[in-house]
């Protein structure tokens, strides 16, 4: 498997930053530094752009000229980093691309918050939504990136005919690791760092085996609405994402994958960076719009 030139420049620099396994990683710090950095991006305008309480979560309500759905947004992370502040530029370009009102969810995290705290925030998020007149009436998608993926994933399944689509970017599924990708392509993202992440999510062992954490798990892939998986090559986790999606076609589910050659973990958010980023919102916004212009039953 061959590395994209931005990729392997991407890792290199990345390679500087102290591993999250190390005794000596600071989570306040790490999560104040992405913000500050995050704040410096450039950033497309939106027509309207409103921090929302979303019946007790925060959340980032984008609201581009004309749109005509709705996306539920979990952002990626590991469950532990990154927040709206953090996922704003991304969001905002994906919100423009797509035509599409999007609630980015700010939920909680752990080690402060543990499963299920996140899942249940989701919840409550698209119960607000459903609320919302100018919103309700509209198609709505679940949508997120890695450990977003795992979360926007858990929401469709908690919901069950809520959702018109379910986007999930690279996800982050499989609390034991066992796919071989993790040893064949971890590039960036090691053994290790996925299982600190999965502890800090977990509040007791049993919860590693919850359908609600662990999402392959679940005897309720049937009920999923049109899903679209995209995966990354030199990934970690490319190899969960695309068993997901065997998993749903063989349960009947319209899905479709696809595999970003040459990319890494977490290209979908930095544009600037990528070259393979906004092809993917456009890609996104390409299969969200087949599922909005189909005439409905």
């Amino acid at each position: 498997m061959a590395l994209h030139p931005q990729a392997r420049r991407a890792l290199a620099n990345a390679a500087k930053a102290m591993a999250v396994t190390d005794p000596e990683f600071d989570i306040a710090a790490t999560r104040a530094a992405d913000r500050v950095r995050a704040a410096a991006q450039p950033k497309v305008p939106v027509a309207e752009v409103l921090d929302v309480d979303a019946y007790g979560v925060p959340a980032r309500l984008y609201l581009p000229e004309g749109y005509d759905a709705v996306v539920l947004h979990a952002h990626g992370g590991g469950f532990v980093l990154n927040d709206v502040e953090v996922h704003d530029a991304a969001v905002r370009q994906f919100a423009t691309i797509a035509g599409a009102a999007v609630l980015s969810v700010d939920y909680r995290r752990p080690p402060e918050h543990r499963f299920p705290a996140a899942p249940d925030d989701m919840t409550t998020a698209t119960r607000w939504l459903g609320d919302q007149p100018q919103l309700a009436e509209l198609p709505t998608f679940a949508h997120g990136d890695s450990a977003g993926g795992n979360l926007a994933l858990v929401t469709a399944l908690r919901h069950p005919g809520r959702f018109a689509g379910v986007v999930l970017l690279y996800p982050f599924l499989d609390p034991t690791a066992a796919y071989d990708s993790y040893r064949t392509a971890a590039e960036g993202f090691d053994l290790s760092e996925a299982a600190w992440y999965w502890e800090q999510y977990a509040a007791t062992p049993a919860d590693l085996e919850h359908p609600d954490l662990a999402p392959l798990r679940s005897d309720r892939l049937a009920t999923l609405p049109a899903t679209l998986v995209t995966t990354a090559e030199n990934d970690p986790l490319r190899d969960e994402g695309e068993h997901l999606v065997e998993l749903l076609a063989e349960a009947g589910v319209e899905v479709v994958g696809t595999r970003y050659v040459g990319q890494i973990h977490g290209y979908w958010r930095h544009a600037s960076v990528f070259d393979a980023a906004e092809p993917t919102m456009r890609q996104v916004a390409g299969w969200m719009r087949m599922i909005v212009e189909r005439p409905r039953p």
